[in-house]
């Protein structure tokens, strides 16, 4: 198998975004990499319009702006429709000279009154008491700032987000997160807290230049519903993995910072709503869930969710349920396809597989049925890279064309549409 002789590839994940610009204001570690997306559109010789039904920290719709063309991107998630806009706004020479003003003024003003701790549980695992003190001055400063610039406020709180993340004991190199006093050597320099915020907002407001090309721009919406904006040329994007990981868990602190969850049960409710989510609530509710009838499922999905099932009592059939449900899901977003690309449009897949309990989930597999059923055809699965877990994790890209079906399950004849394989 070709899978055997691929290698780990970091260039193709989210490290390599890291020092790509905007691409790299703020980690999400499943995002993908901005060179997969570019590589995609480089076959576009004239602009195209772009889809990304699984918008995350904006990869997708940044990168077509950097190219000229015009995209859209969607997500569930409101902390990172904001975060995706904030990227793709076109900032003024004044945004860049009052925002650099809006620095020094923070670094060095008196008096503000400094914002309230977020209502985080067990917050002092995540910040030493004198780090987080200064954050919430940092915080609090940026609040009183007297300016109704959008844009200004926008680049400062990316720049906090950036520092909170720094200054905590939070580790995420892995599923289960971990924490360290790694910190506690700053706790009695808060201006060297001061210096992490100063460094990091003048390093976002460098990533600005240059400015973007195309119209694009992120909305809050559901990919299992008939998406924004017409007809699209190309949808490019990369879903949840059926793995099991909470995308809640890594956002969770700028989240709370921000404003847009208040406790626990607002992360769950958002993972409920999300394909694949299982903070929380999200989790207990699978015991419970169950699938509507007449949802096609391949044969293939069938077998791997029975085999789940047995393999491990309880956990095995919550797990089971798990894989169940996400596939479901996925099947409500391939649905609505056919309303969001032309006649001949293109859509690009990135997935990865999973395994359970010794099972493998062949996601690339499952992705490429659904996508025969509602219409696509040429139906391609390339093999990307080797993820650094299991032997058996592989990352894939599943390529397809879409000719509208007469009905869902039969495909209408139409021409053989042959467009050149992306990788």
């Amino acid at each position: 198998m070709r899978e055997r002789q691929l290698g780990q590839r970091a260039d193709l994940t989210h490290k390599h975004n890291l020092n790509s610009g905007r691409h790299g204001w703020l980690r999400l570690t499943p995002a993908y990499s901005v060179k997969l997306v570019s590589r995609i559109l480089r076959h576009y010789e004239t602009p195209v319009r772009v889809l990304d039904p699984f918008s995350g920290t904006g990869t997708t719709v940044l990168a077509a702006a950097e190219q000229g063309h015009s995209a859209t991107g969607v997500d569930v998630n409101p902390f990172l429709v904001w975060l995706g806009n904030a990227k793709l706004a076109s900032y003024t020479k004044a945004d860049v000279k009052h925002t650099l003003e809006a620095i020094s003024h923070i670094c060095t003003a008196k008096g503000a009154s400094p914002a309230e701790p977020p209502p985080i549980h067990n917050i002092e695992r995540w910040w030493h008491p004198e780090i987080l003190a200064v954050l919430c001055e940092i915080k609090g400063r940026i609040e009183a700032l007297k300016t109704n610039e959008t844009r200004v406020r926008d680049l400062l709180l990316v720049a906090f987000c950036q520092t909170v993340i720094k200054l905590s004991n939070a580790a995420f190199n892995h599923q289960s997160m971990s924490f360290a006093g790694k910190k506690a050597e700053l706790a009695h320099a808060p201006g060297r807290c001061f210096e992490c915020f100063q460094k990091n907002a003048k390093a976002v407001v460098e990533s600005l230049i240059p400015d973007l090309g195309g119209h694009c721009e992120v909305v809050l919406g559901d990919s299992r519903q008939v998406l924004p904006g017409g007809k699209y040329d190309v949808l490019i994007t990369s879903p949840p993995y059926p793995n099991r990981m909470s995308y809640i868990r890594e956002l969770r602190p700028y989240m709370y910072w921000l404003g847009y969850i208040r406790e626990a049960r607002d992360a769950g409710e958002l993972d409920w709503k999300a394909i694949g989510g299982t903070w929380g609530i999200a989790t207990s509710r699978l015991s419970d869930w169950r699938p509507e009838p007449g949802v096609f499922l391949p044969s293939c999905l069938s077998e791997v969710v029975e085999d789940i099932a047995r393999a491990n009592g309880t956990n095995g059939r919550l797990l089971a349920a798990y894989v169940h449900k996400y596939f479901f899901d996925m099947w409500a977003h391939f649905k609505t396809t056919g309303e969001s690309l032309k006649r001949g449009g293109k859509a690009v897949y990135i997935i990865g597989n999973s395994t359970f309990y010794g099972v493998t989930v062949p996601a690339e597999r499952i992705y490429a049925d659904m996508l025969e059923a509602v219409g696509f055809i040429n139906v391609r699965v390339e093999p990307i890279r080797k993820r650094n877990s299991k032997k058996e994790l592989y990352e894939y890209a599943v390529e397809a064309d879409f000719a509208a079906p007469s009905s869902v399950g039969t495909v209408a004849a139409v021409p053989q549409i042959r467009t050149p394989t992306l990788f």
